[in-house]
């Protein structure tokens, strides 16, 4: 088994080149897409569904009026003056996707940088949706499925590496590496690596630096949601990216 990353966003396009038929993509998005679409699934959510564009979010709920819209431009929730019409019902923060709102229902979810990094890994042999919130729940799947590899991608701030992404994912490989079985790890990964076993007696402090986290925290609704993001193995689920384009619950 070899474990590999993707530290920025900029190494994503490179995907479409790749064959992943045999590798498992792990998708990080800490600050907060993957965060919250864990945190969607696990107050019962139906399924999330990730796009690129606004347009194509607002195309779905035409065709299925019972969708919730999600989702964020430059960190908050998409209004009316993007849409052409009114506002998403849900923003970006997980705080927001409360059993209230969203048991029972399908989300479509556009953000900058997550939902790009999930499509980008289409045609992979699995595609999850990670963060610390999950975890170790998702550690546990990779190993019963064994792929041949595994591509850590850090779905990253704009078109720059984001730290927390990084982190995660260093968490994510220490975690794999703990098992007694055979592995092969790459530079980009042990790198990852290493910035967590440094960063993680003080992550929040370290994460608070960085810059998602620091326009978050700016922004007085937003700011707990950089602590809510850090906390690791809160739901004991799985976010698998189906055939079809729906991240749903696997435990």
């Amino acid at each position: 088994m070899k474990i590999d990353a993707i530290l920025s966003p900029a190494e994503l396009r490179a995907l479409a080149g790749h064959e992943l038929r045999d590798t498992a993509c792990v998708v990080f998005d800490v600050l907060r897409a993957t965060s919250t679409f864990v945190t969607a699934l696990h107050n019962g959510a139906k399924a999330v569904i990730p796009v690129a564009e606004i347009s194509e979010a607002l195309a779905i709920r035409q065709k299925q009026p019972g969708v919730l819209l999600g989702g964020e431009r430059d960190g908050v929730k998409i209004c009316a003056n993007q849409t052409g019409g009114g506002d998403f019902d849900l923003g970006n923060s997980p705080r927001e996707y409360t059993p209230k709102k969203v048991r029972g229902k399908t989300i479509v979810s556009t953000t900058t940088n997550g939902t790009r990094a999930l499509r980008a890994c289409v045609g992979a042999q699995t595609v999850l949706a990670a963060s610390f919130l999950n975890l170790t729940a998702t550690a546990q799947f990779i190993r019963r499925l064994r792929p041949a590899q595994i591509l850590l991608v850090c779905a990253g701030t704009g078109e720059n590496m984001a730290d927390e992404d990084v982190l995660a994912a260093g968490a994510f490989c220490e975690m794999l590496l703990r098992d007694s079985g055979r592995r092969t790890i790459s530079d980009s990964a042990e790198a990852a690596r290493n910035a967590w076993r440094k960063a993680k007696s003080n992550l929040l402090e370290v994460v608070s630096e960085a810059e998602n986290a620091r326009r978050l925290l700016a922004i007085p609704e937003l700011r707990d949601d950089v602590e809510f993001c850090l906390r690791q193995d809160v739901f004991n689920l799985v976010a698998v990216l189906g055939r079809d384009g729906a991240i749903r619950t696997s435990i």
